[in-house]
């Protein structure tokens, strides 16, 4: 299968009379849009929408998903064919909390710098659930209006002419290349702790094998409300830099061996029983190596330990991503579970590492609720008006497919 990926360069977004993509300027109608989201839910009691340039003294409060909008131009199977992006620009969601583990995203200072969207041009939709939704009704309004907005940006790019096209395909090559498969772990656990792939439940017919481009051709959804540090939200799966560097690597010194998507089940039975489907997937791939991305953390730990564990087993060497939660000190246990035969992990950072944030001009979001984020607390309330925080609070910050600006350094 081949794919490609157009993107389409938004120098400008703002708000306008009508919606439209000119010459690179997004223009987007607020008042239609609102109204577009409000009608097609009757879960939501308001919409507003705001933008949000990098560099700007603004914090996002209780951000629930980031959505690159996109559309496809050509092919009807998941993970070929060619699709368009507007590249440079996301739609958030944020509003009234649905679980405490929503994030905040900073466009400028210290917390700017841990996660990409900050150099992004953000629509922001800030929603409003009707009184007494439950939560998972809640959650599903919010993801659902999220997908909706950027649906309806992501049709302007059809037409457009991208500024660059990502081709993305396993070409022949030479049996001497080491054949590695990807294993892509997806949060399912359910209690708002949920992925959707094609519209389907991550607890439900996985693990499978699926086109190497199947995420980067909008195969998976976030609906998790997962620490905001690790969240995968829906923009890092369009974007998951695992993929790209794989197909960039293929036939120069690796050989892609396909992907196994795989879920993270609650009931210990069920997660050895989907560890060793997964691990005969891989087998079946014929991999000599193996990479493995988990979401979460603590209960995900020992997901990702059996995995390494049956792969290393049956000969497959196995790299690992994960995040740490090692206390602010960094001197606590950083797993829930480990493994003698996981001796090649990469971190991307402790989520309990403190961060003090600036006062900002200007807040989107319910901030009267900051002190029930994961990763703060009442004593985080500076009286400066800025906030002292966990890495843990920070959408992205450590976030398990590598797209992070953490870096280590030998002292």
């Amino acid at each position: 299968m081949s794919f490609e990926l157009g993107l389409v360069e938004v120098s400008e977004l703002r708000l306008g009379a009508r919606t439209a993509l000119h010459d690179g300027v997004l223009s987007v109608d607020a008042d239609g849009l609102s109204r577009r989201l409000l009608d097609s839910d009757r879960r939501l009691a308001g919409a507003r929408v705001h933008v949000v340039r990098p560099k700007e003294r603004t914090r996002l409060v209780c951000v629930k998903d980031v959505i690159e909008p996109r559309c496809k131009v050509r092919g009807e199977q998941r993970g070929e064919g060619r699709r368009h992006a507007l590249a440079g620009m996301a739609v958030v969601t944020c509003g009234q909390i649905v679980g405490f583990q929503e994030g905040l995203i900073d466009m400028s200072g210290p917390g700017a710098g841990y996660a990409p969207f900050s150099a992004l041009q953000l629509l922001v939709l800030e929603l409003d659930p009707v009184e007494g939704l439950a939560p998972h009704e809640h959650e599903a309004a919010l993801r659902e209006a999220g997908i909706r907005a950027a649906d309806v940006l992501g049709q302007l790019a059809a037409d457009a002419e991208p500024s660059r096209v990502e081709r993305c395909a396993l070409e022949p090559c030479s049996d001497a290349l080491p054949r590695v498969a990807y294993v892509y772990m997806l949060l399912s656990q359910g209690l708002l702790h949920d992925t959707w792939v094609e519209g389907r439940n991550a607890r439900d017919g996985l693990p499978r094998l699926v086109p190497p481009a199947f995420a980067l051709d909008d195969g998976i959804v976030s609906g998790n409300c997962v620490s905001a540090c690790d969240k995968n939200t829906t923009w890092h799966h369009q974007n998951n830099p695992i993929l790209r560097e794989l197909f960039r690597r293929h036939g120069r010194d690796l050989n892609f061996a396909g992907v196994v998507l795989t879920n993270e089940p609650v009931r210990l039975g069920e997660k050895r029983a989907s560890a060793q489907a997964a691990i005969e997937l891989t087998r079946s791939l014929e991999a000599a190596g193996a990479i493995i991305s988990k979401e979460g953390f603590g209960n995900p730990d020992a997901d990702q330990m059996m995995l390494i564990r049956g792969l290393e087993s049956a000969g497959v060497r196995t790299v690992a991503i994960t995040d740490e939660y090692a206390g602010v000190d960094g001197a606590s246990q950083s797993l829930a579970d480990t493994a003698r035969e996981a001796d090649a992990i990469v971190s991307v950072g402790n989520a309990n590492e403190l961060l003090e944030l600036p006062a900002m001009d200007r807040v989107i979001g319910p901030a009267n609720v900051v002190e029930k984020l994961a990763g703060v607390n009442r004593d985080s309330m500076l009286a400066t008006g800025g906030l002292r925080v966990e890495l843990q609070a920070l959408v992205g910050a450590t976030n398990q497919l590598g797209q992070g600006r953490l870096r280590c350094v030998d002292a």
